[in-house]
């Protein structure tokens, strides 16, 4: 397998766009609060980095990764917003549980999308264990909540040009 000898992170070799023009919002699940919070720090981190100001980033939490798409929806009442952040995790319990929560999200957060025309990123784990999530949230793999941010950066840039 690919992803288990390099971390998926690595954006050297694409020219990410300057953040300093648009404004992001951050829904963040507060279940599995220790993955969620890593994956947010990843996110400010890589917004920061490209040029983003702390004012233009605007952070909401949410009980679970369910509730990320009424979130995105709540942000996006605010037309100011050029892109939103979905970030949960969820990991695979016992019970179907974990296959009904992750269609929904990604089916929630692409109709979110479609809804508002805007870029609503999906930056949701749904691993296996909880090793798995923590690999992807500042481990071996890189964080996935800095991937969103570089996500929403390039998709806010190419929404402002069309």
């Amino acid at each position: 397998m690919a992803s288990s000898i390099k971390n998926l992170s690595d954006f050297s070799h694409i020219t990410v766009a300057n953040a300093n023009p648009f404004k992001f919002g951050i829904v963040v699940a507060q279940w599995n609060a220790e993955i969620t919070g890593a994956l947010l720090n990843g996110a400010i981190s890589g917004l920061e980095k490209h040029g983003a100001q702390e004012e233009n980033i605007k952070i909401i939490e949410v009980p679970g990764s369910f509730e990320l798409i009424t979130g995105a929806d709540i942000l996006l009442r605010d037309d100011s917003f050029d892109a939103i952040i979905c970030l949960g995790c969820v990991i695979q319990g016992e019970t179907r549980h974990f296959d009904f929560i992750c269609d929904a999200v990604a089916n929630g957060i692409s109709n979110v999308a479609l809804k508002y025309n805007k870029p609503v990123i999906f930056g949701v784990l749904t691993t296996d264990n909880q090793q798995q999530a923590l690999d992807r949230a500042g481990g071996k793999h890189g964080n996935k909540g800095e991937e969103a941010a570089i996500t929403a950066i390039q998709m806010a840039h190419i929404s402002a040009q069309y």
